[in-house]
């Protein structure tokens, strides 16, 4: 049996919450319309009170190591719900080019916030108990996300 490091796994979790505060910083300066710029610009503080709380959480689990049935199994299934071309090619230099109107950052947006849900979901199963309820708490505010953002989709089609 091999074992893993739980707070490596929750390290790139904030990382991936890093940049969709970023994204959503940059759509919302990008586009004038006004509930644009308040939405994105509450997605991207949201965002930034979800850092903090994933970072408690790496706190608590700092110690932790689980078990693996074999070497690199939860590094490969965290690596590849990790590495999505998503996050791969929206980046601050690429933002121009892969964002050209309101639909496409809804676009972006909500498939940052279903990959966040999927995420928060699996790390939930390595997380004690005294986090669940805070990661819970995190699934449910993504999903609230997702319901803004497909309102306004509604509103942008």
């Amino acid at each position: 049996m091999n074992i893993f490091n739980m707070s490596e796994i929750v390290d790139l979790g904030i990382e991936k919450e890093k940049k969709r505060r970023d994204f959503y910083g940059l759509v919302a300066e990008k586009f004038s319309g006004k509930n644009m710029k308040e939405l994105f610009t509450k997605l991207r503080d949201w965002e930034e009170e979800h850092i903090k709380k994933f970072t408690e959480i790496r706190a608590s689990v700092k110690e932790l190591r689980e078990t693996e049935s074999y070497e690199g199994e939860l590094n490969y299934y965290m690596q590849a719900l990790l590495d999505d071309k998503l996050y791969n090619d929206v980046s601050p230099a690429k933002f121009s080019a892969n964002v050209k109107t309101p639909l496409d950052a809804i676009s972006y947006g909500i498939g940052f916030e279903k990959d966040a849900i999927i995420f928060f979901n699996e790390i939930m199963g390595y997380t004690v108990d005294a986090r669940k309820d805070v990661i819970k708490k995190l699934i449910e505010e993504e999903k609230q996300h997702i319901v803004y953002l497909a309102a306004l989709k509604e509103k942008v089609v």
